[in-house]
């Protein structure tokens, strides 16, 4: 879908927050009494009912058949006909069952990913207070038609999109929505028509809360041509992408389902044109080659593989809607994040106090009282500065906030603004109840909009008046002629003002002023004839939402792993701007908003979207562009968000990341992972779990396709050579379901490696097996062939009986597979040590289990009739140790050639560089970030792909 900025269009909808009150009212023919009964009615058959109208859908039937069309089931559906023709009917009954199993899971999850769409449309309003015919009345939102005139009160969601008509302080909480961390004061007046949606003051959107104040609005859109039904259209019409394994595995299971066909079909005939051999045999020889190719236990590994890693995410707070995003996660290569409440504490603190002679800075984070006042580094007592403790006072006793400690966890009731001041209040031992009860309040003006000031009137303890203001610095300074400084009441320095305050705004802080006179009401109560001149200004604050301590960790720990961060938020550019700066995002780049975004084309995003790093004041539309922009330099995106907003951007993302605790359901839905804990650093915890999984899956393929390959080998070299056949079909199932399954499945519990998180992101188009991957497969089936296929002609030559050699055969195939087992935990490190050969308790089990199996599978008289196995002596078994031992201890030298091969060559760069003097593991480790954030490999560690401990 491709998104423009708005242009001029005589079929566009009008921008009703540029257009006057009177306009509007004339646009939409209607008025103060409203419309009448008659006129809704016929406006409800025009535009239809005020809701989102749901998606087409699959039928349930179609769904269920759409899980069976993966590679995957493909190959274990012809695995369980090639048993079925062998008569194993209990392999062929579990591997369907398999079958079934995953084409269920697929199936639920579908259902839970499309719950997404009614999440939203639960977010409109039920009821709605409209004035109809002059009068008021309660009616069903779906009611609701354009022109419609609707009453808004505190507490209420709003139910259509509104332009307002009469305002008394509304502030609207739009965070879902827009992004923005504060609710919006709104106005009646109009605003530029090209205002982001998150400055249309002027505007009520569908499904956002009033959080104060009154207003009404006359409706000007309903359904799905509001905002919300916009981003519902956009959703419903996000295709999902896969994760980068799936489009792996999907080419490397039709790859490998080629090899094996052209494979089966060559053998089968140059069998009976070359070698002249019965039909029926070659047929029953291709049948047990094909068997022992199929990776019949691959789904299943993977499938346990991604599980375990579910569980080991949700211990650290990660919950996995959509088992496949655990591998994904391991393959992020940028982080799209939401701001507010996300990479910030949600939680409004006041950083700095600007007094007339000195900068106070103040420490602490979020609602809880704790912090130092400081200048310039020296812890201060606020009782020594005059004007910092008298704006402290001003804070917490002109404030209508409540500060709540609630079994030591701190919230605030009311404006997080006013929070802000109550709890720089509490760090300095000064609390609002104490407050009012040495200064009681006496009379108040509220803050409205339009005046953009809130005004309260006190008596101290010597019944002296005192009127305190605090609200926006050019309102408050209009106020004051004069300034408390430690000297006393001196004429105010507007410059001087004006400069702090322009200067602290430039750190992203928002800016409130407070100022006091020491004088009582004009009239018995509080008005405004008492704050038109006269006041003292005491200080500038400055307040902003934080970044959270463990983010900034977890952004440091996600660009050393090779990861981008990028900030996309609602918020103003100066806000997003210094919170990048603490989180070290986007330092030393610049910052774009949304309004520069919308005139771009795709051609123009998709080379400005890797570059810059903070995005602000970004709507739906542009999180979405920006996550498929990223997408298209080949990135694997993660996105991150907590609103209805986030929603289309999270189900684009391969991984999209919703917050439990604060997020909306709309969220959640479209999210593949959910954080219980809304903590960024969760997802750097879940990074190194998504990666750890993939070197998982990754192992177990590496072992897989040897042990496959090598029964595959043995087989063609037999029917090649004209060879007795060393292993049945029958004995090559009972290899493939005792060794495959049971051995690999030990890998899905492998711990992560160390260092796992110095690595670079995977290349997202890289390939299931690298040519290093086919060198290992190769070597090791071969090395298992000659160890069976040798074992075998050795045994025969000798005069052994074909049933006795058959059976060694089979037991040398399944010992290389244990002992391969123990090699196959670390890639390219040695597994000769402690931790090596005993750090997977489930590895020793697996080959504890496998152990008795084979015993049985050779002397157990059933096991004998069923498969040809023959009793072996002693010497017998030792030599089938001998052929395992033998692919153990060439795979274990392999490596060694390599660690060294990898160390030389990396001299050989340092001395051609002139840098011979560095340590080479500083040297590499530390280079900085390629363009597209990849640091080098440490040769030391050694990193191409899985590789085990630091070396």
């Amino acid at each position: 879908m491709k998104l423009t900025a708005d242009r001029p269009d005589a079929s566009a909808p009008p921008q009703w927050h540029a257009i006057p009150q009177a306009q509007v009212e004339q646009a939409l023919q209607t008025g103060a009494a409203g419309l009448s009964e008659a006129e809704a009615r016929q406006r409800l058959a025009q535009h239809g009912p005020n809701r989102l109208a749901p998606p087409k859908r699959r039928g349930p039937l179609l769904r269920l058949l759409m899980q069976f069309h993966n590679i995957l089931l493909y190959v274990m559906m012809a695995a369980a006909v090639i048993t079925a023709l062998l008569g194993h009917w209990i392999d062929t009954g579990v591997l369907m069952a398999a079958v079934v199993i995953n084409a269920i899971i697929g199936f639920i999850q579908e259902g839970k990913a499309e719950s997404a769409l009614d999440a939203i449309r639960a977010m409109l309003s039920p009821h709605a207070m409209v004035i109809r015919d002059g009068r008021r009345r309660e009616i069903d939102a779906a009611g609701l038609v354009p022109g419609d005139l609707v009453a808004l009160t505190s507490g209420d969601r709003v139910p259509a999109d509104l332009r307002l008509v009469t305002v008394n302080a509304l502030r609207i909480e739009e965070a879902a929505l827009t992004g923005e961390s504060l609710p919006v004061e709104k106005s009646v007046d109009a605003v530029v028509a090209d205002a982001p949606l998150g400055d249309r003051y002027s505007m009520a959107y569908s499904g956002t809360l009033v959080v104060y104040g009154q207003a009404s609005g006359i409706v000007v859109a309903t359904g799905t041509a509001t905002e919300l039904g916009k981003i519902n259209q956009m959703l419903s019409g996000i295709r999902e992408l896969t994760t980068p394994l799936l489009r792996q595995v999907d080419r490397f299971g039709r790859m490998l389902a080629l090899i094996i066909l052209g494979m089966s079909a060559a053998t089968f005939v140059l069998g009976i044109w070359w070698r002249g051999q019965p039909p029926a045999d070659m047929f029953m020889m291709v049948v047990a080659l094909a068997a022992s190719a199929i990776p019949e236990g691959m789904p299943a590994i993977m499938t346990v593989t991604l599980a375990l890693g579910v569980q080991r995410m949700a211990r650290r707070k990660a919950i996995i809607r959509r088992l496949p995003a655990v591998e994904a996660l391991g393959s992020v290569t940028v982080i799209c994040s939401d701001k507010t409440g996300t990479l910030t504490r949600n939680e409004m603190t006041v950083q700095r106090v600007v007094c007339a002679g000195h900068v106070v800075d103040v420490g602490g984070i979020g609602y809880a009282p704790v912090g130092d006042l400081s200048i310039d580094g020296r812890i201060i007592a606020p009782d020594h500065y005059p004007a910092l403790a008298m704006a402290i006072r001003a804070g917490v006793l002109c404030n209508d906030a409540r500060l709540c400690d609630e079994d030591g966890l701190w919230r605030v009731e009311g404006d997080p603004t006013e929070g802000a001041l109550l709890v720089l209040g509490s760090k300095t031992g000064f609390s609002r109840q104490g407050g009012e009860e040495a200064w009681p309040r006496l009379g108040v003006i509220p803050f409205e909009s339009q005046h953009r000031f809130m005004a309260t009137y006190h008596r101290d303890g010597d019944g002296e008046p005192w009127i305190f203001v605090k609200g926006a610095p050019e309102r408050i300074l209009d106020m004051c002629s004069a300034q408390l400084g430690h000297g006393g009441e001196r004429a105010l320095d507007v410059d001087h003002w004006r400069r702090m305050a322009t200067d602290t705004a430039a750190q992203g802080l928002r800016l409130l002023a407070l100022a006091y006179r020491r004088a009582a009401p004009l009239e018995d109560r509080l008005s405004f004839a008492d704050t038109e001149a006269g006041y003292v200004l005491l200080a500038l604050v400055g307040i902003i939402d934080p970044p959270r301590e463990e983010a900034i960790r977890a952004v440091g720990e996600c660009h050393r792993a090779g990861i981008r961060v990028k900030m996309i938020t609602g918020d103003h550019v100066e806000t997003a701007r210094a919170i990048g700066a603490q989180l070290a995002v986007g330092v030393g780049r610049p910052a774009i908003t949304g309004a520069e975004v919308a005139v771009m084309d795709d051609a123009a995003l998709r080379r400005v979207a890797w570059d810059v790093d903070v995005f602000a004041r970004a709507s739906p539309e542009h999180k979405l562009r920006l996550v498929k922009a990223l997408q298209s330099h080949g990135q694997v995106v993660a996105m991150t968000g907590d609103g209805v907003n986030d929603a289309p951007a999270l189900k684009r993302a391969d991984v999209g990341v919703a917050m439990g605790m604060k997020g909306t359901e709309a969220a959640k839905e479209a999210a593949d992972m959910v954080l219980a804990d809304d903590n960024f650093a969760t997802i750097a915890a879940a990074v190194r779990e998504g990666r750890a999984v993939y070197d998982n899956l990754k192992k177990f393929i590496l072992f897989m396709l040897p042990t496959n390959g090598g029964e595959a080998l043995v087989v063609i070299a037999a029917i090649l050579f004209e060879l007795p056949l060393p292993l049945t079909p029958a004995q090559v199932l009972w290899i493939n379901m005792v060794t495959s399954s049971t051995l690999g499945l030990a890998l899905a519990f492998e711990p992560a490696e160390r260092g796992i998180m110095n690595r670079r992101p995977r290349p997202p188009g890289e390939a299931l097996l690298s040519g290093f991957f086919v060198w290992r497969v190769l070597m090791v089936s071969v090395l298992m062939m000659i160890g069976a296929l040798g074992l075998f002609l050795w045994e025969l030559d000798n005069g052994t009986s074909m049933e006795t050699a058959r059976t060694m055969a089979v037991n040398a195939v399944v010992a290389a597979e244990m002992f391969y087992l123990i090699n196959s935990r670390f890639i390219f490190a040695p597994v000769v040590s402690r931790e090596g050969l005993t750090g997977n308790r489930y590895v020793l089990l697996a080959i504890a289990a496998c152990i008795p199996l084979q015993i049985a599978y050779t002397h157990a008289p059933a096991m004998q009739s069923v498969f040809g196995s023959t009793d072996l002596t002693l010497l017998e078994w030792a030599k089938v140790v001998a052929a395992g031992l033998l692919v153990f201890t060439v795979a274990e030298f392999e490596k060694l050639v390599i660690r060294r091969t990898r160390l030389a060559a990396h001299f050989s760069q340092v001395a051609l560089q002139g840098d011979s003097h560095e340590r080479p593991s500083v040297r590499r480790c530390h280079a900085p970030a390629s363009p597209a954030g990849h640091r080098p490999e440490c040769p030391l560690r050694p990193g191409l792909g899985p590789s085990g401990p630091a070396g």
